[in-house]
């Protein structure tokens, strides 16, 4: 047998190794020990790449290890780590709720397994009995799981205008226990006044939640405006990659008791999210910012060749100067987000179909907050869920056609609008 040793200074384990070498979960003495503590008062930014994302206090990695397991062992009887079992907590669940609690400013999150799941959360925080209000044109889905809790479990939903604020008044009622909240909605990008309907709600005692899915937290911060808890699909802009689906719920500072039941809500009905789609959600936060900020350069350049053009009737969009609740959009969010909707001015079905199938770089598809820019026709494709009384008291007619602008170029997508539009048949 040979004595031989080869002696490689940059290879660990090997005898030369040139590093000193400390036990896994040794203090670190680096400036980066002390970061965590700056995180939740650093710039948007920063919050982004570093929140709930320290390096693994065991070997130093920079992004937290996917913690891939079912179980975990106990150090002694009736000891652990901090972790049981992944269903009750993970902690790269834990990482990204953490980061998520950050960048909304909230007292805790929980993720859920998708943004339905997320709904569900919510919704089963409702006693027996109760009555809630939500967004008219809400997404398809919400729409679903409203319906299905009313037949199932005597849960009474009105769905309204909730920027009149006059026909929210009369809405409420003494049992009202909830108001649900899509600002932008989904497809029609109406606005909600957070801080007005939140003030109603309160007098009353009823929770407010705010979907914040369309503009994520770089552009919107509910709770500043009074909402109680915030739920997202990650799905969507906070992954933005178009290759996990995931939900959060998200509790409002001071909250902690609220957050302690979101948490177990997840835990109780089995929804919560894989610790592989979390980490793939983590990674997509680092990047939030600069994301957004694409996709909203590409989505005002859209919305603005739209509203100019003449086979064009209406185009939804806050970041439209004539947009109706444009001084909303501006005293209310940080940014108009990606998400528009437009009606053709001869919006026969033949047309719209046209348009849908003609484009290049828009993909018809579901779903929305990818880097790639998709097109959805919402009353046969996310909304077609909702009956089509419900949709035409929402203004879903077969002529909405919905953008999720993503970060191409946007003369390229402009010029596909173009041909598109050119094309379409008489």
């Amino acid at each position: 047998m040979s004595k031989e040793v080869h002696l490689d200074a940059n290879v660990p384990g090997n005898p030369a190794y040139h590093f000193t070498i400390v036990p896994a979960g040794s203090p670190a003495r680096a400036g980066w020990a002390g970061r965590a503590a700056l995180v939740p008062a650093a710039r948007t930014a920063t919050q982004c790449v570093h929140a709930g994302v320290q390096p693994d206090p065991a070997y130093g990695a920079v992004m937290p290890p996917i913690y891939q397991t079912s179980t975990f062992a106990f150090r002694d009887v009736c000891t652990n780590a901090g972790y049981d079992y992944t269903r009750s907590g993970n902690p790269t669940r834990a990482a990204l709720e953490e980061a998520l609690t950050v960048l909304e400013g909230g007292a805790g999150a929980t993720c859920t397994s998708t943004g339905m799941s997320a709904v569900v959360v919510a919704l089963n925080l409702l006693p027996h009995g109760s009555h809630l209000l939500c967004t008219v044109d809400c997404y398809g889905g919400t729409f679903r799981a409203l319906e299905h809790a009313k037949t199932a479990y005597g849960l009474e939903v009105t769905y309204l205008d909730l920027s009149d604020l006059e026909a929210v008044k009369r809405a409420l009622q003494p049992n009202t226990r909830m108001v649900w909240i899509e600002t932008p909605s989904n497809p029609l990008l109406r606005l909600t006044d957070i801080r007005a309907v939140a003030a109603l709600a309160h007098a009353g005692d009823a929770l407010v939640v705010v979907d914040n899915t369309f503009l994520s937290p770089v552009l919107q911060r509910p709770f500043e405006h009074g909402a109680d808890l915030v739920v997202h699909s990650t799905t969507k802009y906070l992954n933005g990659h178009s290759d996990v689906v995931g939900g959060a719920v998200v509790a409002a500072p001071g909250r902690t008791a609220l957050a302690q039941r979101i948490q177990s809500m997840n835990n109780l009905l089995g929804t919560s999210q894989s610790p592989h789609d979390c980490f793939l959600v983590l990674r997509g936060l680092k990047t939030l910012l600069l994301r957004m900020r694409a996709h909203e350069a590409g989505a005002q350049a859209v919305a603005a060749f739209l509203a100019a053009h003449p086979a064009v009737a209406k185009v939804h969009y806050p970041g439209l100067s004539t947009h109706p609740q444009h001084a909303l959009a501006r005293a209310q969010q940080r940014g108009f987000g990606a998400m528009l909707s437009f009606e053709l001015a001869d919006g026969r079905r033949p047309r719209v179909d046209h348009l849908l199938k003609t484009l290049r770089w828009f993909t018809l598809a579901e779903s929305l907050g990818g880097v790639e820019s998709l097109v959805a026709h919402p009353a046969s494709m996310t909304h077609a869920s909702m009956t089509p009384e419900a949709r035409q008291r929402a203004g879903i007619t077969d002529g909405v056609i919905r953008l999720s602008v993503g970060i191409e170029e946007p003369e390229d997508l402009l010029a596909d609008l173009a041909e598109a539009l050119r094309t379409l048949p008489a």
